[in-house]
């Protein structure tokens, strides 16, 4: 593409965006660390979802002062329900690293700035254009959909080794004067216009330059590499009844779920009933031996690369101490008090069947 017809390209895509831009809370603000936190949130999680956990992140922890000098159990629970909790941690090291290796000051080159915990590519660029108009130029799903499309361009998007010309064909295109508006235009275009599944392409600003429209290929693009079926889990759970309290189970501060609680549990044996998985896992877990009650629930749930099928049990304590091979700490909890811990989503989707052993504890 000559240069004279890349200025006009990014000059329409700016013009439109000016106009079609979404009102979103952190792009009224020109705080690097308000910036910073909404685009560790996007990074795996859709607008609408993020606009709620946005709102209560920054009212909790105003200052990138505030998150580092928090623990990170109140942080974890405001990241509780999105997902990809790595984020919440590393992003919660990384304002310490901040406060403790930067003075204070979040960094405004690429190599500081890259340096943090949990910042990649994506982060670098886009927090260091948005924030600092620094010109780096943004690679995520939405621009590469739309390069994919205004180029026909056929290597997959979701291999890795194509990363490297989506990078080049961003790079050329990037408005240096105004990178971050340019970036957000880009990620703007792929959100609102040039959409995985039913594109608006007759109201695409780039229609007439995009490659794919104009030969009628927008649906062959972009192109992507079939991935293997996603395995399937089978995982037995127990909800502890000692007395009027329940056990409860914390996470490794590292991996899936990292420092999250939980109720104790793993993964069903071949040829093991889930009754008797419960019972097992119970023992190797936390040294408890336990009895059935009742089935409570059977619960599935998706991650990103497998998914889970639970089996949930009520069980009543019958002896043993707590000794823990696995899980970093336990709490023996009235159920109430769930609501003070950061559970992952899946078991919110059994805990409100708990309804009536909270009512029941005298619980408001």
């Amino acid at each position: 593409m000559k240069t004279n017809k890349t200025k006009q390209l990014r000059k329409q895509l700016n013009n439109w965006y000016l106009v079609n831009q979404r009102d979103l809370p952190w792009r009224r603000s020109n705080n690097p660390y308000h910036i910073w936190v909404s685009e560790v949130m996007l990074q795996q999680t859709q607008v609408n979802t993020v606009l709620s956990y946005y709102r209560r992140f920054i009212k909790a922890f105003p200052s990138v002062k505030r998150l580092a000098e928090a623990d990170l159990q109140p942080v974890l629970k405001i990241w509780e329900g999105m997902g990809y909790y790595a984020r919440a941690r590393n992003l919660h090291r990384a304002a310490r690293s901040v406060m403790q290796d930067h003075g204070e000051k979040i960094p405004d080159t690429w190599a500081s700035f890259r340096s943090l915990p949990g910042v990649g590519d994506y982060i670098a660029a886009a927090v260091l254009s948005i924030a600092f108009g620094q010109p780096y130029a943004v690679v995520d799903g939405n621009v590469k959909r739309v390069l994919a499309r205004l180029h026909k361009i056929s290597d997959p998007v979701n291999q890795p080794r194509s990363n490297r010309r989506f990078k080049k064909a961003a790079d050329r295109l990037l408005d240096s004067r105004r990178p971050g508006t340019f970036n957000q235009a880009m990620m703007e275009l792929g959100a609102l216009i040039c959409k995985p599944r039913n594109p608006a392409c007759d109201n695409c600003p780039l229609n007439q330059r995009c490659q794919a429209y104009q030969t009628g290929q927008v649906p062959n693009f972009p192109k992507r590499q079939k991935r293997a079926a996603t395995p399937q889990y089978h995982i037995a759970v127990g909800v502890v009844f000692k007395n009027d309290r329940v056990l409860i189970t914390q996470r490794k501060p590292e991996g899936l779920l990292g420092g999250l609680w939980e109720f104790p549990g793993g993964k069903i044996r071949d040829g093991e009933s889930a009754r008797a998985a419960c019972i097992r896992e119970i023992k190797e877990e936390v040294n408890l031996h336990v009895e059935i009650d009742r089935h409570l629930a059977k619960v599935k749930h998706a991650y990103t690369h497998f998914k889970i099928v639970m089996e949930v049990f009520c069980c009543k304590y019958v002896s043993g101490r707590v000794y823990l091979r696995g899980p970093v700490a336990f709490s023996w909890i009235r159920i109430h008090e769930y609501k003070n811990y950061p559970f992952p989503r899946a078991n919110h989707k059994f805990i409100p069947l708990l309804q009536p052993f909270l009512i029941s504890s005298g619980a408001r």
